[in-house]
């Protein structure tokens, strides 16, 4: 289907241009979204007439979309999630959650502009684009913890996995320590059983010498 673009489209071409596309993209995506019109003579004409109203609005959302730019870029957000020692979230996060984790910070982000791939399934830090506009897109940060002290230290640069390796590393000091005690408890037990002995030792020979005299 050809259609003319009412903004820029990436990949596609800036606005104005008349382009090629398959018929599915454009009726589920590009003509229902408002970003694209059939390209026949009368949608041309209507264009055309259009065009310095719709270049005003582009202009107009674009310093709109660069002002929220300018605060929201490199923004990191804290979503709480379960998940197994292993990282593995019992779930996914979406583009939605993204959304929403911006939003409740004080950040306009429709989760329609949020550009995900494929949903976030494991714990850390996590950067995703924001598409503010067709002509501004920004980058975000999602650290996906299972709590909000998780968060902090995986915000410092730590993985799962180091933090789970500096939670092994604890355990085994805390049962060495612990063996340690109990060696040391045994041979201050042998030395205190050695010096009874040796004392009823020198007892014994003492009441043996009395007994000879």
């Amino acid at each position: 289907m050809d259609i003319i673009l009412l903004e820029r489209v990436a990949k596609l071409g800036q606005m104005g241009d008349v382009v090629s596309v398959k018929d599915g993209y454009a009726r589920n995506f590009l003509l229902p979204q408002g970003k694209a019109l059939r390209a026949n003579e009368v949608n041309i004409a209507r264009f055309e007439a259009e065009k310095a109203q719709l270049e005003a609005r582009n202009l107009e959302t674009r310093k709109e979309a660069e002002a929220m730019a300018a605060r929201l870029d490199g923004q990191q957000f804290v979503v709480i999630r379960s998940a197994s020692d292993s990282g593995a979230l019992y779930g996914s996060v979406t583009p939605r959650d993204a959304a929403d984790a911006a939003s409740e910070a004080g950040f306009s982000v429709d989760r329609k502009q949020v550009v995900l791939t494929a949903p976030i399934k494991e714990l850390g830090l996590h950067k995703l684009a924001v598409a503010l506009h067709p002509e501004v897109e920004i980058t975000i940060e999602l650290n996906v913890a299972r709590s909000p002290e998780e968060a902090e230290l995986q915000a410092t640069g730590k993985s799962i996995q180091d933090l789970a390796a500096e939670e092994e590393a604890a355990a085994e000091f805390e049962i060495s320590e612990l063996f340690e005690d109990i060696g040391s408890a045994a041979s201050e037990d042998d030395a205190l059983a050695e010096a009874i002995e040796e004392e009823e030792r020198e007892s014994g020979n003492g009441a043996k010498s009395d007994d000879e005299d």
